[in-house]
């Protein structure tokens, strides 16, 4: 009996076994199973690697270098986990020092969702500072195992990752812009491109135990798809040129900003755009608000006197006179509710519509565009579709993030005294990057050539694609182009002429100076000027346009010739030799500025 009393209890604990284990692998398998896994694995982005940008020429502008995210598992911290109360409060004092980060920031993330398994405590860290993390774990790993406490940093983990760097400092950040902390470009090419740049990020699922990976454990990966390079049309040395000589002269001129613009005038590619103030992306904590953008594309000003050049073409182009017609300029014009005057008082001028020109007379200009119709209405109308052909008004086509179109209101909108100053530059606003494409319109040859920043992109696999051909348009016939880089000509070579601060020995240079009462964009009223100077050269076979604006200086001059003439002459002067333009073979024509009326 005794035999078969013990026997019955083996059976019945072996059944019990059985029934339990029926149950576990079959009935519940699905359950338990998803019960492990909530534990073992972990899912890790893998970051794809972020493009470079580069000058046209190859050179970085914006690149990557290694660095982490420092990640941890909560549900590894919680006391059931853990074993002990405070695991988070542990692993925070731990890393605070290590990640720079706050204590109670750090707890915070660890204890917000205590059965999550990912959470970032800090982007972007040096190799050097999971190094301090590792070697930590392991220290701790070495004393749990002595029965000496617990590891509470065995959750930290860290994901490869990519920190954007400028290797240039601020040069052309207003083109390269920034990344955000997520690594997204938020300003710039980074952001217009971000897509391209960004790539496609891929995805590892691993297994874990003890917050380490099982080598012999499941993974499944799905891997990142690395962003394209892009090339722009900048280039470098031509750029810190630019850069170099507005900053200066900004600065000198205690201005508030200023732009320079340097553009291929046969294929419209802007080979420099600067801006000063500038930043640094590598650190925009300390940068002012205001000088993160791009001020040559967002800016909307009234241009003054450099807009003369598109009156002057409609003027040409429409026959209503030549070069060489006499204007009679006399001191005050009276027109609408005003009179109108130079920019300095005079005897009356006897000009030709070149010394027009040459001497920037708004009264000349005036009388001038009033021979395009047959009334003032009709001479309206018709300024306006040459000022429209020219771009004004319009989006310049780089499909730049925060670029203004500018301000011209329709010709029936025109106020009574609009009529009168649009001619000369104000009641009409445009941005650097305009004004610019204006004067390579008349450089090359009357057909405008829609501005370009981008070359092309280069693919993981080394293919390049190349940007969409710009659009081209004709804006004036080719006699009319040639006519008026003749008659700019006169502003920088002719003793009369505002320009002669642009002289280059050895090169024909065709240029108009520009001095515009500004409007204040925090009050909304005019107060302070802005001095600029646009122009090409060669003038007899044209390369290079470099157009110069500072926005409201206070120190020394206010007017264009004697502010932005010297920073033109600079720049072309190093754009010519950059590019290896030969100097100019022929002398220029030296239009008349002026005639004898008793003749």
């Amino acid at each position: 009996p005794r035999l078969r009393l013990i026997s019955l209890g083996l059976t019945l604990v072996m059944l019990a076994f059985v029934v339990r284990l029926l149950q576990v692998q079959a009935v519940d398998a699905n359950a338990y199973a998803a019960k492990a896994n909530v534990n073992r694995y972990i899912p890790v982005t893998l970051p794809a690697e972020r493009g470079s940008i580069t000058d046209r020429h190859g050179v970085d502008l914006a690149t990557t270098v290694d660095a982490y995210d420092i990640t941890a598992a909560p549900d590894l911290l919680t006391p059931e986990t853990a074993k002990i109360d405070d695991a988070p409060r542990q692993a925070a004092a731990l890393l605070a020092p290590i990640l720079g980060k706050d204590q109670a920031d750090l707890e915070r993330k660890l204890t917000a969702n205590p059965k999550s398994k990912y959470v970032v405590l800090a982007r972007q860290q040096t190799p050097q500072v999971w190094n301090q993390i590792k070697d930590l774990k392991n220290a701790l790993d070495g004393s749990a195992a002595k029965g000496k406490g617990v590891n509470v940093l065995a959750g930290v983990n860290r994901e490869a990752h990519s920190k954007r760097v400028y290797p240039n400092g601020d040069l052309a950040a207003g083109v390269l812009g920034f990344v955000d902390a997520e690594g997204h470009g938020a300003a710039g090419v980074e952001r217009e491109l971000n897509k391209r740049l960004a790539g496609k990020d891929g995805k590892r699922v691993y297994a874990q135990s003890g917050g380490r990976q099982v080598p012999t454990g499941d993974v499944k990966e799905q891997p990142a798809v690395p962003g394209s390079d892009v090339e722009l049309t900048i280039d470098r040395d031509i750029q810190w040129a630019a850069q170099s000589a507005i900053s200066e002269q900004v600065t000198k001129s205690r201005a508030d900003r200023g732009y320079v613009i340097v553009q291929d005038t046969r294929t419209g590619e802007i080979l420099a755009l600067a801006n000063a103030p500038g930043f640094d992306p590598n650190d925009i904590s300390d940068a002012n608000a205001d000088a993160l953008g791009n001020a040559a594309l967002s800016d909307a000003y009234e241009p003054g006197s450099v807009s003369k050049l598109m009156s002057m073409a409609a003027v040409l182009e429409e026959g209503a006179a030549t070069w060489n017609t006499h204007v009679v300029v006399p001191n005050r014009l009276p027109r609408a509710d005003r009179a109108f005057a130079d920019d300095i008082d005079h005897p009356t001028w006897y000009l030709t519509l070149n010394g027009v020109l040459a001497k920037s007379s708004n009264i000349g200009t005036i009388l001038a565009t009033e021979q395009l119709g047959k009334n003032q209405k009709q001479a309206d109308r018709v300024l306006y579709s040459y000022l429209r052909k020219f771009g004004i008004g319009r989006y310049t086509g780089l499909g730049f993030p925060g670029e203004t179109r500018g301000i011209l209101a329709k010709p029936e909108d025109w106020s009574a005294s609009q009529q009168y100053t649009i001619p000369f530059g104000q009641g009409l606003s445009l941005n650097a990057v305009q004004a610019a494409s204006v004067y390579s319109t008349i450089a090359n040859g009357g057909e405008r050539v829609q501005p370009s920043l981008v070359r092309g992109s280069r693919d993981s696999s080394g293919g390049f694609t190349a940007a969409k051909a710009p659009k081209r348009t004709r804006v004036v016939s080719e006699k009319t182009a040639k006519t008026l880089a003749a008659m700019l000509e006169s502003v920088v070579d002719n003793e009369q002429g505002t320009g002669t601060k642009a002289k280059i020995p050895g090169y024909r240079v065709a240029g108009k100076t520009g001095t515009s009462n500004r409007v204040d964009p925090k009050t909304g009223r005019y107060h302070g000027y802005t001095a600029s100077f646009a122009g090409f050269a060669p003038a007899d076979q044209p390369r290079v346009t470099v157009y110069c604006a500072v926005q409201n200086p206070t120190k020394g001059s206010y007017f264009g010739g004697q502010v932005c003439g010297p920073v033109f002459k600079r720049v072309m002067e190093f754009s010519l030799k950059t590019l290896k333009v030969a100097p100019s073979g022929k002398r220029p024509a030296r239009l008349p500025v002026s005639y004898d009326p008793s003749r």
